[in-house]
């Protein structure tokens, strides 16, 4: 099989491969390989059923999580309702935390820094979530804390 593939290396052939899975439909076939040239090979791309009338495309840069923030006290952007984090840190914890000791270490480090922290983890709560909040809104480190997906 890895013998008889032919790799698309132009937005046209990923235009016909694209028509050809979308029933012949060549709209919906650019606007994949269009879709491809914009999020790049190692990029995602999700096909979701819309209302309008018409296809359309929308990229959206960066990651998004299904789930919010932990705090409605983490909100930087008001008129959006959302947390805005520029080139943060970011901290992975594959369990709950609540004891604020687990998280001074890379506190310390990311208020050296000046750079914000975003902490995805499996919860936080109790005393670590009260202090990211405190120090959040003191200006102390910006931060956002959001369960894992």
């Amino acid at each position: 099989l890895k013998e008889l593939s032919v790799e698309c290396n132009d937005t046209k052939a990923i235009a016909q491969v694209g028509t050809i899975s979308a029933n012949s439909d060549s709209s919906v076939g650019n606007i994949i390989a269009e879709a491809m040239e914009k999020v790049g090979r190692d990029g995602v791309i999700t096909v979701e059923e819309g209302q309008a009338l018409q296809d359309e495309l929308d990229v959206v840069e960066g990651m998004q999580f299904d789930r919010g923030y932990l705090s409605p006290y983490f909100i930087n952007n008001q008129e959006a309702g959302s947390v805005d984090l520029e080139n943060p840190f970011i901290l992975l914890i594959d369990k709950k935390v609540s004891n604020i000791r687990e998280l001074l270490p890379a506190l310390e480090a990311v208020a050296k820094a000046s750079r914000p922290l975003l902490i995805i983890a499996e919860d936080v709560e109790g005393e670590a979530l009260a202090t990211l909040v405190v120090n959040n809104m003191r200006g102390i480190v910006k931060v956002a804390a959001v369960k894992a997906p």
